[in-house]
């Protein structure tokens, strides 16, 4: 009876596996049409390295495009953007609500956002001197993270 049942365990964990594999493509469309329109606006003069499908056990997707100027993007399955990570350059104004721009203007002179990240509640934005900042939903600062 051990041995079944630890055969069913390493049948049923070969198998969840398998299905969680992620897919490499070298074009965009393989992404949902929003993330693709999100692509040509944001950076239009930049192509496509990678897309990688993120397919989990139920089923979602996520992706994850790395671009040929270095600019990794991750989308949900929707292709709503969930995260932004330029390396060192600055993040395109049209992933960075008003209130955050005017905010680290105002109180980060000369410093750029060189990665964002959105999920439900918050922004996380890194500044290309490393400091990393928080907001809410609606762009008003919250506090400096470590």
């Amino acid at each position: 009876m051990k041995k079944l049942l630890a055969l069913i365990s390493v049948v049923l964990l070969s198998v969840a596996t398998m299905s969680a594999r992620d897919k490499v493509y070298r074009d965009a469309s393989v992404l949902p049409a929003q993330a693709q329109q999100t692509l040509k606006k944001n950076f239009p003069k930049a192509s496509v390295n990678r897309v990688v499908v993120d397919q989990n056990l139920f089923g979602t997707k996520d992706y994850e495009v790395v671009l040929s100027n270095g600019a990794e993007i991750e989308f949900n399955k929707d292709g709503e953007w969930k995260e932004v990570d330029c390396g060192h350059q600055a993040v395109p104004q049209g992933f960075v609500l008003a209130p955050i721009r005017t905010y680290i203007q105002k109180n980060h002179k000369n410093k750029s956002i060189v990665k964002i990240d959105k999920d439900s509640n918050d922004y996380d934005v890194e500044l290309n001197d490393g400091t990393e900042l928080k907001f809410d939903r609606a762009g008003n600062f919250l506090r400096y993270d470590d």
